[in-house]
């Protein structure tokens, strides 16, 4: 019980942290954020609210203005689910990548982070 709550509380900390320090968000012309945001329908970050990889992941998406969709794999049965079946682990941050008929399971925060830049950055 004391570590559920020791984990609660500094969960709540590094969110609240997150949401303090959150960098700017990357600006681009209409017809940029447009291919952006087509682009960015066809990812989905399955991640744990509280998890600092998560967090970490998350402040990359929000700097480089890419809004993709966000699948809670703790608290959402369904996405839990989704995300053992299609990457084969539950472990998170987890990025479903679409491209070209195919489903990519991009685990590893770094990694996500080293696709986004590749894919978004100016």
């Amino acid at each position: 019980m004391l570590i559920k709550a020791l984990r609660l509380v500094l969960g709540n900390t590094i969110v609240a942290a997150d949401y303090l320090t959150r960098p700017r968000k990357l600006r681009r012309d209409a017809a940029n954020q447009q291919r952006v945001d087509a682009a960015a329908a066809k990812l989905a970050l399955y991640q744990f609210r509280a998890c600092p990889f998560c967090v970490k992941t998350r402040r990359v998406l929000h700097r480089l203005n890419v809004p993709v969709a966000l699948r809670d794999a703790k608290n959402n049965a369904a996405h839990r689910d989704e995300l053992l079946q299609g990457g084969g682990k539950i472990q998170v941050p987890c990025l479903r990548i679409e491209q070209d008929g195919k489903v990519q399971w991009l685990y590893e925060s770094k990694a996500i982070r080293g696709y986004l830049e590749q894919h978004f950055a100016a």
